[in-house]
């Protein structure tokens, strides 16, 4: 029997074709896609920003940031938003599926696979029966 300490609880949400993980003690909330007020001069993948709940919160593009073709679907897609390192950021993806607990026996590392742009932001891959999730490493995400 595992006990609590030996997983991990994560948000799980899509991104083209895959499955990505974050662990849910950095997910504040989920929205439904909103207006996003651009800012200039920012990188390409910063949509700009939103005003939720009276704060003010940068919105990151995930399919940008990862160099993946950018077609959000409105009806499903979701800004998830993070805190790390006492800031609040908002990632778009286009689903956020579920809520799941991940055993740390099935988190490995990262493989190696070369020339991939998203690659310096997997922290880790888990296999839970026929699904593969990539967990994000969120420091290297929000570093540009």
């Amino acid at each position: 029997m595992t006990t609590a300490l030996e997983q991990v609880k994560v948000i799980v949400f899509q991104l083209a074709d895959k499955e990505y993980a974050i662990p849910v003690s950095n997910v504040q909330g989920i929205e439904k896609l909103m207006h996003i007020t651009r800012v200039p001069k920012t990188e390409k993948y910063v949509k700009g920003v939103i005003n939720l709940r009276g704060v003010i919160t940068p919105i990151i593009d995930l399919r940008e940031r990862f160099e993946l073709p950018v077609n959000h679907n409105g009806d499903t897609a979701r800004i998830i938003i993070i805190t790390f390192d006492d800031k609040e950021v908002g990632f778009v993806v286009d689903s956020a599926n579920d809520v799941m607990d991940i055993p740390v026996s099935a988190i490995e590392q990262q493989p190696e696979v070369v020339g991939t742009a998203e690659e310096e932001f997997i922290s880790g891959v888990a296999k839970i029966e026929n699904r593969l999730l990539i967990l994000l490493h969120l420091e290297k995400v929000l570093n540009p």
